[in-house]
């Protein structure tokens, strides 16, 4: 792991403002016009992603968010990686439940056409894909239909071309959210809060592993200085 040389502006402190009350990671109701998926669905689309022979030696995920520091799967192996043709964009609204409310919703990460994205690859175990795709799809496909589907993208890493799962924003889903500026991106996660935390604690952590595996992302980086800001300036107005 590269050593984090850059100090960040958002620390624990500023993130220990915005909490939740009560933090679940129980999946709550889903929202209006969406269905819970079931075990079947999973399996739908597991086929459909690996086919049903599972001719596949290796399997992939490139995670860009939450996946970095909160993988929802085991894997036996981990590397750093480059996907061209997409970005990495809060651009996945609104989310009055995990990390929002309906006073203050969230913007969540997805992938965005465009550009390019600076990432982590972890391999699943060999003999184990289906249980850890199954977890992997209960976590980021817990409401049909969904809105960042998952689909194989390439990755460089290193002098690999490697086929990689991950889930990219539908711009059709309904919650496809584009045309914010920095500064409106920054005044949501700087006080949305749901059931499993805050944006705040979501973008400090995001922020602070990239730093630690030595991927730098220049909007990221800016996000959270521009957060930290109001945040003191929401609770230490005095400081």
């Amino acid at each position: 792991m590269a050593k984090q040389s850059r100090q960040m502006r958002l620390t624990e402190r500023h993130v220990g403002y915005v909490r939740a009350d009560d933090p679940s990671d129980e999946m709550p109701p889903p929202p209006p016009g969406m269905v819970a998926a079931t075990p079947d669905d999973y399996a739908h689309a597991i086929d459909t992603l690996l086919g049903p022979d599972r001719g596949h030696d290796e399997v992939w995920i490139f995670a860009y968010g939450s996946l970095i520091w909160k993988p929802a799967c085991d894997f036996v192996e981990m590397r750093t990686g480059l996907v061209r043709g997409w970005h990495r964009a809060f651009c996945l609204g609104w989310n009055n439940r995990f990390r929002g409310s309906d006073a203050n919703p969230g913007l969540m990460l997805a992938l965005d056409r465009g550009g390019a994205c600076n990432g982590v690859l972890y391999r699943l175990p060999t003999g184990q894909i289906d249980d850890n795709m199954t977890k992997l799809l209960e976590r980021e496909m817990g409401w049909l239909p969904s809105p960042f589907p998952p689909r194989w993208v390439n990755v460089k890493s290193g002098d690999r071309v490697i086929r990689a799962i991950t889930f990219c924003i539908d711009r059709n889903s309904g919650r496809y959210v584009s045309g914010l500026s920095i500064n409106q991106i920054a005044d949501m996660l700087a006080t949305a809060v749901g059931s499993r935390g805050s944006m705040a604690e979501y973008l400090f952590a995001t922020v602070r592993h990239l730093e630690d595996m030595g991927i730098h992302d220049p909007h990221l980086w800016q996000l959270q200085s521009l957060v930290a800001d109001r945040i003191e300036a929401a609770y230490e107005p005095d400081r």
